[in-house]
């Protein structure tokens, strides 16, 4: 059982009363499982929106679960902090033989499943496309095993993952993190990503629809901040650095996977390419002009020599700040490929 943090008594009394219903309590057993919009909420439990709106509201105002818009759907999940950790620990409290909770949770996987049949039909309609950008460059598995090694072993902390698509970085380090965010643009890959990190037992990494220009986020919020294969689409890419550095940690790593810089017109007009690449002398004064301190770069080849494919390139900055007394030193044991 997740043991909550130490709260002031009005605060642990208005959590308490905000939990304290039959109807509050299935359905903090319901977002333990993870995030759930209130068409799902009300599907589940069987009853109309304006009561489920109701519990909702009364819980959000108790700070035991928090709220996101997603265009214009609304999704709850279980708060951060102490307020969190005890709906958690309530929720954890249920016997999981319990009749009524046992029926909740059958009929919450029937409304993943659903999610997960509509998401994959979206995601069988781009394929091609998706497939066909993905043959010109190194395998995925090259990609994400530069990322690793560039990230480390060990903990990670909080994990933000800008352009997160399908999910799929927040499914290899999400479970090292204390805390997993996406960001993305798009609400059929934000219901792809859910559906793949509900597959994947992730039900406490986070989702987000968001401007990668204005991010949902206070400042110094990540340890870790990924943008992967994101950059390429943007007008304005020295912005979104700005903006990611933002929500960077104090000693925090940002790590760019994109493209180096090439000439395949074609992904300009088949694919909404709007940037042909990067250069790292331009990713270098991009992150200066950040506040960041430049780290070697790593590059990732397409392993057949053929000036027709392109290269995937990691670029890699530091917050220089200090986070208490001490500095977190950057890898200095990264070389340039």
């Amino acid at each position: 059982m997740v043991a909550p943090g130490r709260q002031s008594l009005p605060a642990l009394l208005a959590g308490l009363r905000a939990a304290g219903e039959e109807t509050r309590l299935r359905i903090l057993a319901l977002l333990a499982r993870g995030e759930l919009s209130v068409s799902d909420m009300t599907d589940i439990l069987g009853q109309s929106q304006p009561r489920i709106s109701r519990h909702l509201k009364l819980m959000a105002e108790a700070g035991l679960i928090e709220r996101h818009r997603e265009g214009a759907w609304a999704f709850f999940r279980l708060a951060q902090g102490t307020s969190g950790a005890l709906a958690r620990a309530l929720a954890e409290t249920i016997r999981g033989d319990d009749g009524t909770v046992a029926a909740d949770q059958e009929r919450l996987s029937a409304v993943r499943a659903q999610r997960s049949q509509a998401a994959q039909a979206y995601f069988t309609r781009v394929a091609r496309d998706w497939d066909r950008v993905r043959s010109l460059h190194a395998p995925d598995e090259a990609v994400e095993a530069a990322v690793a090694e560039v990230i480390g072993a060990g903990p990670i902390g909080s994990l933000l993952d800008l352009g997160t698509g399908t999910g799929r970085m927040l499914q290899l380090f999400g479970p090292r993190a204390s805390r997993a965010v996406g960001v993305d643009a798009s609400h059929a890959m934000l219901a792809v990503a859910r559906a793949n990190l509900e597959r994947a037992g992730l039900a406490r990494a986070e989702l987000r629809q968001g401007d990668i220009h204005a991010l949902p986020f206070g400042r110094n919020a990540f340890d870790i901040v990924l943008v992967h294969q994101v950059l390429h689409f943007l007008d304005d890419p020295a912005r979104a650095l700005r903006e990611a550095s933002a929500a960077l940690a104090p000693g925090g790593r940002m790590i760019v996977i994109d493209f180096a810089a090439h000439d395949l017109e074609f992904l300009r007009t088949d694919h909404a390419h709007r940037r042909l690449g990067f250069t790292s002398e331009q990713m270098a004064e991009w992150f200066t002009e950040a506040g960041l301190a430049v780290l070697p770069a790593r590059t990732v080849g397409n392993g057949s020599g053929d000036a027709a494919k392109l290269t995937v390139t990691l670029w890699i900055a530091t917050d220089a700040r200090q986070r208490g007394d001490f500095p977190l030193r950057p890898n200095t044991q990264l070389e340039v490929a």
